[in-house]
C-alpha cells in the first residue's frame, strides 16, 4: 500500500500563517509530481500547488505570491506553507503525487484531506 497522510491543519485568522505537511510510506520506489488540491465548500475541487521531481513549481493564480510548495525526498514528505490567509482559502486540504511503487508503474494517489479554517 501507499498512504498519505496530511497534518497541520486547524483554525487560523485572517492575514495569519498555516504550515500543511504531508507524509508518504508504504511501498514507494520514487515520487514523481507532487500536489496540493483544495475543496472549499460549495466550491470545485482546485488543483492549488504542484511541484516536479526536479523541483519546478507551479500554482493557481488564487495562491500565487501566497502559498509555497516543497518537498523533502528523503524524508517523503511534502508541505505547503501558506500566508496571507483569506477566508477563502477555508477548505479541506488534500496532498496528492504521482508513485512509482516496486512493483507496480507510475500511479496517482491521495490524503484524506484536512481541514483548514480561516475565521475573519
Amino acid at each position: 500500500q501507499v498512504q498519505l497522510v496530511e497534518s497541520g491543519g486547524g483554525v487560523v485568522q485572517s492575514g495569519g500563517s498555516l504550515l500543511l505537511s504531508c507524509t508518504y510510506s508504504g511501498d514507494i520506489f520514487q515520487i514523481y509530481d507532487m500536489r496540493w488540491d483544495r475543496q472549499g465548500p460549495g466550491k470545485l475541487r482546485e488543483s492549488l500547488a504542484n511541484i516536479t521531481a526536479d523541483l519546478r513549481t507551479t500554482y493557481a493564480d488564487s495562491v500565487k505570491g501566497r502559498f509555497t510548495i516543497s518537498r523533502d525526498n528523503s524524508r517523503k514528505m511534502q508541505f505547503l506553507q501558506m500566508n496571507s490567509l483569506k477566508s477563502e482559502d477555508s477548505g479541506v486540504y488534500v496532498c496528492g503525487a504521482n508513485v512509482d511503487r516496486f512493483i507496480s508503474g507510475p500511479s496517482d494517489y491521495w490524503g484524506r484531506g484536512i481541514q483548514v479554517t480561516v475565521s475573519s
